[in-house]
């Protein structure tokens, strides 16, 4: 892999992990039409996730801050026998909503295998139809009447739903962020706490998933160069930054359905690129 190749997968890692068209889906293309598809691929792209987590720290450090905070105060609340789940703050609702959405992934982890499998494989056809699960999914969410529920009023119910269709997002081609958005707006979250919940809920599940690829990178001796992880983990970070900003305007004034006729087109061309690389028996490539 070379240096062009690292900043462009970091760049289009850093806009499509926030922008609602699925990250796991353009990489896997870019990687498809490349020839950079395989588990080296995999590692690298754990290492632009990681970069991406940066980009959510900076954007809501003063959320996460103030979460951190509250943890604090829950250990202190259970070392002194205080601790109830019935009078909570919007701080330590949103944390343990958030560890609710969490668990709801674990019945996913057993596909795991799978999953990777669907992203490595020749064949984009799976990443089309999802693409086009995701425009049905943001076309739906832009014509949500607005709610008005803030972390304080997040229920068991909403967060299970989140956590349910984040599990479908490890799919590619369906968008994480696309995917929690939505169904915040769907469980009539407010526009700017749907955006919230859903980049600080990606906090602990990508770095978890990021943390066990590099693992098992590592123990297979798989390596794509620590220059191009260092430039790709920075890139990746920086353009996230924007991107969060870009979100945050895109949710607050209704232009969501700009990426469903977006997903909705591209899935159409990649499942028509499908086809022709079905009957030609190869993938199309253009890097090597």
């Amino acid at each position: 892999m070379s240096i062009f190749d690292a900043i462009m997968q970091a760049i289009v890692q850093g806009l499509t992990e926030f922008l609602p068209v699925s990250s796991s889906g353009h990489l896997s293309l870019y990687q498809h039409f490349t020839g950079n598809s395989g588990e080296g691929a995999l590692m690298f792209s754990a290492i632009l996730h990681l970069g991406t987590l940066v980009a959510v720290f900076i954007a809501f450090r003063k959320d996460i801050l103030a979460l951190i905070l509250e943890v604090g105060n829950i250990f202190k609340d259970i070392f002194q026998r205080k601790f109830t789940l019935k009078r909570m703050n919007p701080e330590r609702r949103m944390i343990v909503m958030i560890i609710v959405s969490c668990f709801c992934l674990l019945p996913f982890a057993l596909f795991k295998s799978w999953f990777e499998g669907v992203a490595q494989d020749k064949s984009i056809f799976a990443e089309g139809v999802c693409f086009l699960y995701t425009a049905a999914l943001l076309f739906m969410s832009d014509r949500c009447e607005k709610g008005k529920k803030t972390a304080g009023d997040i229920t068991y119910r909403d967060s299970v739903t989140v956590g349910l269709f984040q599990g479908v997002a490890m799919l590619p081609g369906v968008s994480r962020s696309g995917s929690t958005i939505s169904t915040g707006l769907f469980s009539g979250f407010s526009r700017e706490t749907a955006v919230k919940y859903s980049f600080i809920l990606g906090i602990p599940v990508i770095m978890v998933s990021c943390l066990v690829e590099v693992k098992d990178a590592m123990d297979s001796n798989i390596s794509v160069g620590a220059l191009n992880c260092i430039v790709g983990f920075i890139v990746a970070a920086a353009v996230g930054v924007a991107a969060i900003k870009l979100v945050r305007w895109l949710v607050n004034t209704d232009k969501f359905k700009w990426f469903a006729y977006y997903t909705l087109v591209l899935g159409v061309v990649v499942l028509l690129i499908s086809f022709i690389e079905f009957c030609m028996g190869h993938p199309i490539t253009f890097g090597k």
